[in-house]
């Protein structure tokens, strides 16, 4: 009886019953009245303190993320302060000072010039980081013949993993799998025009997304050669100048901390104007090429967005036919009272 009694109970439904009396049915709205105005105080006090319990919540999480902001800063700062302290001087005792003396002694620069064109070519093939020759083309040769090593040297060995990567198609395939979010921001790569094409593996090259693994992984894709082609070496020139300006001025502080060299006032305002504009175009690329990648995502969001939207209204319209069928039940149940 009580059960019954929680639902609620309207005016049509009591008059619709033929056989209850006129004071039955004043005793059942009474009584359902009482009940409800029972029950609201404690609905008043539990939504109330459901909300304060949701405001506690919220403001753990708030002081909870402040402090550990605070600690990845205050930990951020005491590993540059050891790095600052210990390891750029190691870094430059035990690496940087014996690699220029070695070049200075072992090889002469035709020589060098080949050494770090081959490695440049053939290290993306075995999934090596070319940065450290990047480097040293910078540091070795400049800007002039630096950026020629470096973009013929990158450009062989982008060709180089994307024909092996033909050859190995299935395999790789199935290896993806594995990643299916990954696989799907490289299928955005082959969709579209030639000029899309282009544009996508250019972001691609600015991006953090490591460029070794994105030469195999695109065969698996519709992707053209020659849009991937001239795509991955537009991203890479930007790349390449900041490779060349970080190795030069890597060996301009080997030289004057460790070659006794000094600097004067117009080259000191030089390489710090010249270092900030650098970390900035690097920030810069890199949250382009991020937003440009969401930019590019977000027709495949919309169309889930769509289908979740849609799950939603059936999940309601079969509430409303459920809801429907039991107040038809509930209803022919009443009717059949005595």
């Amino acid at each position: 009886m009580s059960n019954q009694l929680k639902e609620p109970v309207d005016d049509d439904s009591l008059d619709s019953v033929p056989h209850m009396r006129e004071e039955d049915k004043e005793s059942v709205r009474l009584v359902v009245a009482t009940h409800e105005a029972a029950a609201s105080p404690h609905e008043t006090v539990l939504s109330v303190s459901q909300s304060e319990e949701m405001m506690q919540s919220r403001n753990l999480l708030w002081w909870w993320w402040w402090i550990k902001a605070l600690c990845i800063c205050a930990l951020t700062l005491f590993l540059t302060f050891v790095f600052a302290k210990w390891g750029v001087p190691f870094v430059f005792q035990k690496v940087l000072i014996p690699i220029l003396q070695w070049e200075a002694t072992a090889f002469g620069r035709p020589m060098l010039f080949i050494v770090l064109l081959v490695s440049l070519a053939l290290f993306p093939v075995f999934l090596i980081p070319s940065g450290p020759s990047m480097w040293l083309a910078g540091m070795i040769f400049g800007y002039g013949i630096g950026f020629v090593i470096i973009m013929v040297g990158t450009t062989v060995g982008m060709v180089l993993p994307y024909l092996i990567g033909l050859m190995f198609r299935d395999r790789l395939h199935q290896w993806l799998k594995r990643w299916l979010r990954q696989a799907a921001v490289l299928r955005l790569a082959a969709e579209g025009s030639w000029f899309h094409q282009f544009r996508v593996v250019a972001i691609f090259r600015i991006s953090p997304f490591p460029y070794t693994i994105f030469n195999y992984a695109i065969v698996v894709t519709s992707m053209r050669f020659w849009p991937y082609l001239f795509g991955s070496i537009a991203g890479m020139i930007p790349e390449a100048f900041i490779y060349i300006y970080s190795g030069r001025l890597i060996r301009t502080f080997a030289d004057v901390q460790y070659g006794h060299q000094r600097l004067t006032t117009v080259e000191i305002v030089y390489n710090v104007i010249s270092l900030v504009i650098a970390v900035v175009t690097t920030v810069a690329f890199t949250v382009y090429a991020k937003r440009a990648l969401r930019e590019l995502q977000n027709p495949e969001v919309n169309e889930s967005g769509e289908v979740e939207v849609r799950k939603e209204e059936r999940f309601e319209m079969n509430n409303v036919i459920e809801q429907e069928d039991s107040r038809h039940r509930r209803f022919g149940s009443s009717h059949a009272l005595p």
